[in-house]
């Protein structure tokens, strides 16, 4: 039996044990919200899920949650809060949260994005196909909140051979030593002792490796940027206002410190920016765009560990790239406008492979959206 025709039984196996009364669910269809649903079987401890209004889920998500969830887009590989996150736990539906995966069943699919072997239940989530991107593939969502999660691969550890290709954005994970005060304590037993059957890492599958000219199934519909030119409450004020730029985050990279934090930054002895992690559509805006008509002209690209009152490594101007692609495009910007003149001085802008982020802290992020007085010397040019 071939892969596909493997997840399709198992769609069919599903709907049939829900018809039968496994796992039997009363879902009722709410006006403004959308389904509700309680498991007969459910028994104490286990809460009923209803879907909140699109109004109230713009609210609660953040953009990218929202982005993801209810139309369906793809954050980039590696830049979720998950796909490296190896507590054990349960995975739940960020919109919702009901119960989607858990950490038994995840495994290190070399991918970028968390992957998992299986859902938590029996019906937790739902199988459609999915033919947009020029792609056939099979995604997974919510039963209740018919949240996009993800898509389902036949490229799987064994031995049910599947991989669960899950964002980041549409989870939220919560630790085992907090299931019960969050209202998942029927679910604690299971993580009583380490499954014997837990699966092995798979680094080779297809998703990772793809046939040369093939594109990985995984793919994202945004792209992420990591762009450091002074201090980073400016600049993500700014970047967080154009147009395609789906969320903005304040952190450090570049460096050699482990999770650095602001007053080592600071001290300017580890070798990190303080940079702002930009999620956008590269359908509304390019990455070559975003360069030339927002990052080189909002900070002072001329100017060696100093943007103006602010001096010190921690301020350099700096793009790191997470791709070729990247790369070949901020080397074309940056020597597009050096020639340009826009700038009576030669462009000092490092172009370096992006490492690890480390996001920083919480007073930190949108700064200047919380304190609309404070202080900035970032503006367009």
């Amino acid at each position: 039996m071939n892969g596909w025709m493997r997840i399709a039984v198992g769609v069919i196996l599903l709907a049939a044990t829900v018809a039968c009364g496994k796992n039997a669910a009363t879902e009722t269809l709410l006006g403004s919200g959308g389904v509700s649903v309680a498991y007969a079987d459910s028994g104490p401890g286990r809460a009923s899920y209803t879907k909140p209004s699109q109004e109230e889920l713009k609210k609660r998500l953040t953009p990218l949650q929202y982005r993801v969830t209810q139309e369906g887009a793809t954050e980039p590989a590696f830049s979720g809060s998950y796909w490296n996150e190896h507590r054990d736990g349960l995975y739940v539906d960020v919109a919702t949260g009901e119960p989607l995966f858990s950490a038994r069943d995840k495994f290190d699919s070399g991918t970028g994005w968390p992957s998992f072997t299986r859902p938590v239940d029996v019906g937790a989530v739902i199988n459609h196909e999915d033919r947009s991107h020029g792609m056939v593939r099979v995604e997974v969502v919510s039963r209740v909140g018919a949240s996009h999660l993800g898509h389902v691969f036949d490229d799987g550890p064994a031995p049910a051979g599947l991989r669960y290709c899950i964002n980041s954005a549409a989870l939220r994970f919560v630790a085992v030593d907090r299931l019960g005060a969050e209202g998942y304590g029927s679910y604690a037993a299971r993580f009583g002792a380490k499954s014997a059957a837990a699966p092995q890492a798979d680094t080779n599958n297809a998703c990772a490796s793809p046939k040369p000219g093939e594109q990985p199934g995984c793919a994202a519909t945004l792209e992420v940027a990591y762009l450091a030119g002074g201090c980073f409450w400016g600049m993500q004020d700014i970047l967080r206002k154009i147009p395609g730029v789906v969320e903005t985050e304040v952190g450090y990279t570049g460096g050699t410190t482990a999770k650095p934090n602001y007053e080592q930054v600071h001290g300017g002895r580890t070798g990190h920016t303080e940079a702002v992690k930009v999620v956008f559509d590269p359908e509304q805006l390019s990455y070559a765009d975003l360069l030339e008509k927002w990052y080189f002209r909002m900070h002072d690209p001329t100017t060696v560990n100093r943007q103006g009152n602010d001096v010190g490594s921690q301020y350099r101007s700096a793009i790191f790239y997470t791709s070729d692609v990247q790369r070949d495009t901020a080397e074309a910007v940056k020597a597009r406008v050096d020639k340009s003149g826009k700038w009576p001085r030669k462009l000092v802008t490092e172009i370096a492979a992006a490492g690890p982020f480390t996001s920083a802290e919480d007073y930190h992020q949108d700064y200047l959206e919380k304190n609309p007085g404070g202080y900035t010397c970032h503006y367009m040019r």
